[in-house]
């Protein structure tokens, strides 16, 4: 007798709490092995596989292409624990087959819908040991329709070249019809830019009437729009409130000259060998001061009201990329040397551009290093990333006047800010850190006595 059991969207990451169908992998009789992907889905920080833990017969799926659900919803069921004479029989001749198997002698084949773009998805691993029985079709069960493919909207003179999910979305959330845009990207490929300038240019009539039926709302300027706080933006919102709302924080800040350091790093260029990123400096810096420091490599646990210092540096970098701010992590950094931090800054930086990053590379962080200076800024006062006790923020480096050995000269010049959370240290301890990452930035050499 076959059992069937339901599969439920599971936790794919810290602070995810729902994810959107982009694209199911398979149909209702479809046979599925256990950890096999049954649907892609969007969350605010990737783009994820789910496998399911069961092997069997699908006989149901729960929610169409486009649909939020939240952690805990069902996905799929399957019928599992069937004999396997009886599935024999069902993929025989007769005619009643498993959907994706032929009536043939031929070798029967698994079918799954997969997607036309070219980027590889990400899988996250999701427990599951429930093993793979085939089974005959459930009686019970009535196919249904296949849920809207991921394939570009169609338009007048052919399909849309839209390939993002993203930008689909954008558009449908909007109110914007693609089929009216023309593409900035290669080979006339709709991208988000797109998307946000057609929204910047006219705001959908739908959106400005429905805005005027509500007079409890809050009066708006001529032309506004609401923008939903949800996905990247939304995770990001709650994530900083939280912070905000959680942890007594203080910034310290200093100004050091970088002038060796930068010269150090060119000749470390000059030399051959993979180039060394800044970023990768400043990293390896900021483990060797958290060695001195360990009480900022740490979390406060409220409910034992205890102070966990970690014994690895799990190394948050704050990235900017169309899909938003992501800060992914990088591991064990206090073990790896300037070169392997900026080969695993680059491969996590493109992942993110990419919008692959998984749940597993963007948690788990201890404390987190902001390089704002890219926006060409000197200075900020960072929001700690919950709940991590502290982060590094880094201005841009700019020739400024500077004493250096008793006379007026030009220099290098960059702001470094420390936020911390009080509660695990005072801030003679922050001070001592923060000197001695300026301390090392302005003398490289420093930084050897530290390895």
């Amino acid at each position: 007798m076959a059992q069937v059991l339901e599969f439920k969207l599971p936790d794919l990451g810290e602070g995810l709490t729902e994810a959107e169908i982009v694209r199911w992998l398979v149909q209702v009789g479809d046979v599925v092995a256990v950890d096999q992907p049954v649907v892609e889905v969007e969350t605010a920080k990737a783009m994820v596989e789910v496998p399911c833990p069961y092997g069997g017969v699908v006989t149901a799926r729960f929610g169409e292409e486009g649909t939020e659900l939240p952690v805990g919803a069902p996905l799929i069921t399957v019928a599992v624990g069937a004999p396997a004479s009886d599935a024999e029989a069902g993929a025989g001749g007769s005619g009643n087959v498993l959907v994706g198997y032929g009536t043939s002698e031929a070798p029967a084949r698994r079918r799954r819908v997969r997607s036309t773009r070219p980027e590889p998805a990400v899988t996250v691993a999701v427990g599951g040991t429930a093993p793979m029985v085939p089974v005959a079709p459930v009686a019970a069960v009535t196919p249904v329709a296949p849920a809207s493919s991921a394939a570009p909207a169609e338009g007048p003179g052919g399909p849309v070249p839209v390939i993002s999910p993203l930008v689909r979305r954008l558009a449908r959330e909007n109110g914007l019809d693609l089929r009216e845009l023309t593409g900035s990207g290669p080979e006339g490929l709709i991208l988000r830019a797109d998307v946000e300038n057609a929204l910047r240019v006219a705001v959908p009539r739908e959106e400005a009437a429905q805005t005027a039926q509500q007079p409890s709302a809050p009066s708006a300027l001529a032309g506004g729009r609401r923008v939903p706080l949800k996905g990247v933006r939304g995770a990001v919102a709650d994530k900083l409130s939280r912070s905000r709302r959680e942890i007594p924080d203080a910034t310290c800040w200093v100004d050091a000259d970088a002038t060796e350091l930068m010269r150090a790093r060119t000749a470390m260029n000059a030399a051959g060998g993979p180039k060394i990123s800044l970023l990768a400096l400043l990293a390896r810096i900021c483990t060797a001061a958290l060695t001195r420091f360990p009480e900022l490599n740490s979390t406060v646990d409220q409910a034992a009201r205890e102070v966990v210092q970690f014994d690895q540096v799990h190394l948050g970098f704050a990235a900017q990329t169309e899909r938003g701010l992501v800060v992914p992590v990088v591991r064990d950094a206090q073990a790896r040397d300037v070169e392997g931090l900026t080969a695993e800054f680059a491969r996590l930086t493109e992942a993110g551009r990419q919008g692959r990053l998984t749940p597993a590379e963007l948690t788990g962080g201890t404390f987190t290093l902001n390089n704002y200076g890219v926006f060409g800024v000197d200075g900020s006062t960072p929001i700690i990333n919950h709940p991590e006790a502290a982060m590094l923020g880094v201005g841009r480096i700019v020739p400024r006047p500077w004493v250096h050995e008793g006379e007026l000269a030009v220099r290098q010049v960059v702001q470094l800010s420390l936020t911390f959370d009080h509660r695990v240290c005072d801030g003679g301890t922050a001070g001592g850190f923060l000197r001695h990452v300026a301390d090392c930035v302005e003398q490289p050499a420093v930084l050897l006595r530290t390895l």
